[in-house]
């Protein structure tokens, strides 16, 4: 997917909604237990019941890895549903990987070409060689951590690196990778302020940002400092959402959670653009 297409279909449903698929069997409806792949079962409702509300749906691979082989087929399964049903969305692997060049290009092989995601998250600690590879593939995104919206974030992001905080030369820096407009950023909700400073260095690119809702971030706020002319968000609520009921209406529950999101970023898309 072409960021021109992703834009198209945000103005197409009015949306930059991101659901999280962090699907955990101690908070699913008890009666999908009974069934043969619950998390299957589980994220294919919760599709059918969104997919016209969000533009994209990223699952955290640590939910699936979690559960073994089990949970990874199931991964496998939700990733093959959505890249047949609904081709024109965003999919991205949660997975925040980051490692020495070998090991990345084997991670970014595993997320973008065998299970064909549209995007993978990583971490850029260990800098370009660990990076890159996962830009080698076309119209597929890495989406690396930028400025986090954890309690930990200050330990290290926002620390002064020869005059800049951390995370602006980490910015700075991806920029001048090869195939740097195949990066995307994650920039939490909760640091709404400092969305300002981010547009600055990447005016053009993509921040998927998770911390609406359930960890207390803004929604307007978020809008009126980090979007650019292509919207350029991707706002992510995943329990919000996902268990918004923990009984048998559970998807119908989570459409209108995700209806109120969907028609509050109508109501801002319509004022901006």
């Amino acid at each position: 997917m072409t960021t021109a297409q992703l834009t198209q279909q945000i103005h197409q449903k009015k949306s930059f909604l991101c659901i999280g698929l962090d699907v955990d069997l101690g908070k699913i409806p008890k009666h999908l237990l009974e069934t043969e792949d619950p998390i299957f079962e589980f994220n294919k409702a919760i599709i059918d019941a969104t997919h016209d509300l969000a533009v994209s749906y990223k699952p955290n691979t640590a939910f699936y890895e979690a559960y073994g082989i089990k949970g990874w087929i199931a991964l496998e399964k939700t990733i093959n549903y959505l890249n047949e049903n609904h081709p024109e969305i965003f999919t991205i692997a949660d997975a925040k990987r980051g490692d020495i060049g070998n090991t990345s290009t084997m991670y970014a092989k595993a997320f973008l070409e065998d299970l064909q995601f549209d995007s993978v998250t990583v971490a850029p600690y260990m800098g370009k060689d660990s990076v890159e590879p996962f830009l080698t593939f076309e119209n597929k995104f890495a989406i690396m951590l930028a400025l986090t919206s954890n309690e930990g974030a200050f330990d290290f992001q926002t620390l002064d690196a020869n005059g800049a905080e951390l995370y602006k030369q980490v910015l700075k820096t991806s920029r001048t990778w090869k195939n740097a407009d195949r990066l995307m950023y994650v920039v939490g909700a909760t640091k709404a302020e400092y969305f300002t400073e981010i547009r600055k260095i990447v005016p053009d690119s993509f921040l998927l940002v998770p911390g609406v809702g359930a960890q207390g971030g803004s929604l307007s706020e978020v809008c009126k400092y980090g979007m650019n002319e292509n919207v350029g968000l991707l706002v992510n609520s995943s329990r919000g959402i996902i268990y918004a009921s923990a009984e048998k209406d559970f998807a119908e529950k989570a459409r209108e959670e995700a209806l109120k999101i969907q028609q509050e970023m109508g109501a801002i898309l319509s004022m901006n653009h």
